[in-house]
């Protein structure tokens, strides 16, 4: 039960204010630190923008690395 409740997790998507209270800024903060290039590439869901919950605490924990650099290490993790 546990590998499936880490599965959800990981699979879980953020709206910018879920983001915002997570990082302790607004909404329109996040928008600006993603037009910047400096947050993890978002999803679009219909017509919405979405941040992968993993990718947002991955990237935290590289020290919130611009987006470029955050890619590059995750594809070299792979």
């Amino acid at each position: 039960m546990g590998n499936a409740q880490t599965i959800a997790e990981q699979a879980r998507l953020l709206n910018a204010k879920q983001v915002g209270l997570i990082l302790g800024i607004s909404s329109r903060s996040v928008f600006r630190l993603r037009a910047c290039g400096k947050l993890p590439p978002a999803v679009k869901v219909g017509g919405a923008l979405r941040f992968k919950h993993s990718d947002i605490l991955e990237w935290i924990a590289m020290d919130c690395c611009s987006q470029k650099e955050f890619v590059a290490r995750k594809v070299a993790k792979q």
